[in-house]
Order: C-alpha cells, then sequence, then structure tokens
C-alpha cells in the first residue's frame, strides 16, 4: 500500500496522513492514532528517502559511541540500549551508532549534525562541566542527557533517577539497624550518578553526627570482579565495615563472593543493600540471601529518553524539561542490625 491508497482508504489528504505519520504537532491525536492504527494494520511504511525528502527528517535517532582500549560496553549499557530500541522499534524510528574516540567525541558530534545524519542524540554517563553537553546545545539539534551535569550556565533537557535520595535512604535505613562502620562501593568517581550517590551517603551519615572516611570508598567500574576485589580490602581491614552499599547488583555478586570467601555470612557478619537497574537476568530475590535493593529499571528509561526524543523531533516538546524519577528502596533478608 503507497501513501496515495492510504490516505483515499481514510479518506483524508495525503498531506494530513503524512504529517500524521511523521509526528507534527497541528495534526490531532485522534487522527493521528487513526492513521498510524491502519497504517499498522495495512503493512504501510514510508519511503525512507521520500519521508526526508517531504519533511527533512531522517527518522534516526543518533549516539555517540565511546570506543579504545580504555572503553568497557558494559551490561548497563546495553539494557538502557533495549529499552530505547524498543520504543524506537515501535515508532518507525532508527538507531544510529557512531563511534569515536573515547578522548574526543565532540568531533565525531559535529560531523553528525554538519551532515544532517541524524534528527536528535542523547548523550549518557555524563560528567560535571559536560564538555559534549556544552557542545550540542550550541550545534541546534534536539537532545536528551540521561542523566545530569553540574556546573554548567545553562538549562537542558535530561532524564535521571534519584540518586542522592535512593542511596541516602539506604544507608538511613543501616543507621537506624544500629551499623556504625558503613562503606560504600561506588561506581566511576567522575561521573555525576557516583557523586550523587556519594553524596546522598554522606548526608545520611552527617545527620548521625558521623563521616564517610576515604578509607571506606571504593571507586571501580561496576564489574563483578571489582567488586570481589573491593569487598575483600575492606573486608580484610583491621575494622572492616559492618554493612556495604553497593551501586550495582553486578558488584554485589562479587561482594557476596568475598564474603563466602572469608567465611562470613550475609547479613550476620555484613549487610548488604545494593543498586538495581532491573536486569531481567539478575534478580535480586534470587541471591543466595534475598537482596536489599534501591531499584530502578534502566530500560524504562531507555524507552522513555526514546519517547521524549520523538517528542522533541516533532516539535510537542520543547524547552530543557529536567525529569526525576523517584527510586523504591525494597527491604530483603541481606540486612540486619549490627553484630554485636
Amino acid at each position: 500500500m503507497n501513501l496515495k491508497q492510504l490516505s483515499h482508504m481514510l479518506s483524508l489528504s495525503q498531506t494530513t496522513v503524512s504529517r500524521a505519520l511523521n509526528g507534527y504537532p497541528e495534526v490531532s491525536e485522534e487522527t493521528r492514532r487513526r492513521v498510524m492504527d491502519a497504517a499498522k494494520r495495512h503493512g504501510y511504511r514510508p519511503n525512507p528517502s521520500a519521508r526526508r525528502l517531504a519533511t527533512g527528517k531522517s527518522g534516526m535517532i543518533g549516539y555517540v559511541l565511546p570506543t579504545g582500549a580504555s572503553v568497557d560496553i558494559d551490561p548497563h549499557f546495553v539494557e538502557f540500549l533495549s529499552g530505547l530500541g524498543d520504543y524506537a522499534r515501535s515508532h518507525e524510528l532508527d538507531l544510529v551508532l557512531s563511534p569515536a574516540d573515547a578522548d574526543d567525541e565532540e568531533t565525531t558530534y559535529r560531523r553528525i549534525v554538519a551532515n544532517r545524519q541524524v534528527d536528535a542524540v542523547y548523550i549518557s554517563s555524563p560528567r560535571p562541566a559536560d564538555r559534549r553537553l556544552a557542545l550540542v546545545n550550541t550545534l541546534g539539534i534536539p537532545f536528551i542527557v540521561h542523566g545530569r551535569s553540574e556546573g554548567l550556565d545553562f538549562d537542558y533537557p535530561y532524564l535521571d533517577i534519584d540518586n542522592e535520595g535512593a542511596f541516602h535512604e539506604a544507608a538511613r535505613l543501616l543507621l537506624q539497624l544500629g551499623h556504625k562502620r558503613l562503606a560504600l562501593i561506588n561506581g566511576n568517581e567522575r561521573e555525576t550518578f557516583a557523586i550523587h550517590r556519594e553524596r546522598g551517603v554522606r548526608r545520611a551519615l552527617a545527620a548521625s553526627g558521623m563521616t564517610l572516611g576515604e578509607r571506606h570508598i571504593r571507586s571501580v567500574t561496576m564489574t563483578e570482579e571489582n567488586g570481589y576485589r573491593a569487598a575483600r580490602r575492606l573486608l580484610e581491614e583491621a575494622e572492616p565495615p559492618t554493612a556495604i552499599v553497593c551501586s550495582s547488583l553486578i558488584m554485589a555478586l562479587g561482594v557476596v563472593r568475598a564474603v563466602r570467601d572469608l567465611g562470613l555470612t550475609i547479613p550476620g557478619d555484613l549487610s548488604l543493600v545494593a543498586h538495581d537497574d532491573v536486569f531481567p537476568w539478575l534478580r535480586p530475590e534470587n541471591f543466595p540471601v534475598p537482596l536489599s535493593t534501591t531499584r530502578s529499571s534502566i530500560r524504562l528509561a531507555g524507552a522513555r529518553v526514546a519517547e521524549r526524543l520523538a517528542a522533541r523531533i516533532s516539535g510537542l516538546e520543547e524547552g530543557a524539561r529536567g525529569e526525576v524519577w523517584p527510586v523504591d528502596l525494597v527491604v530483603r533478608g541481606s540486612v540486619a542490625g549490627a553484630p554485636g
């Protein structure tokens, strides 16, 4: 079925059908749904070249993918991408990954914008005063940041979770259970999410008149092996922590292994709370001792970023709106009162 046939069947002009399919805001939501349903039902797919000529849009979302020997593509990124891809696929959008030198992503951003390869981009793993945000903000292309930066003199659109609030509540729970020696196994200390999580733990401790000593913080790439090594170092100290807050379920696997290898138990010797990104293949309730978690789905975040990018491409969303999701604290068997 072509555009002319679809328009005739719906008794609408070809212009109206084309605008409905391409998300123009002047088309009513009722008409848009009617057109989209009919197109799906009859297998209509717009010709990409014709669509680009007619609308000036490519129907593509871009991501600049840092590469190099020092870059790991971790499961958190893949799960986020799955959510983004699910939404993009069901809304006739494509995702373009543009590899870039990890130390010079800005050159790739300039190239894809100059070549009009994509209609919008998203930026992940932001850092304080992130140069990528400052650049893309001047390039005139719609964008969304997954996470937040700090220290910039302009507002920008983003989606984030309340990392500080989540880790504040996790630490406060452990303090209420009588723990006085807390440790934090965190992600990359240069990234804003990790800064916010450390800030949350410190705020909870400060409210109880305590501090988080530097020897009780480990900032590492979030892998099982790094979780194991960080936990071993912490637990082999003269005064080991009685509770650990951990930034990833994947690292928590390593913490559990370290506890077992040292002949200790959870929660008898160590209480453990970890952040759960809701991986379908790694469930906290299936740990040897069901794991207490702060919980927020990174796959749903990917879908929401794609939804907002689609809205910005079509003109339905404008401005620099920030969106912060609350995080659930789920208490299971991995926490108990501090050992006497």
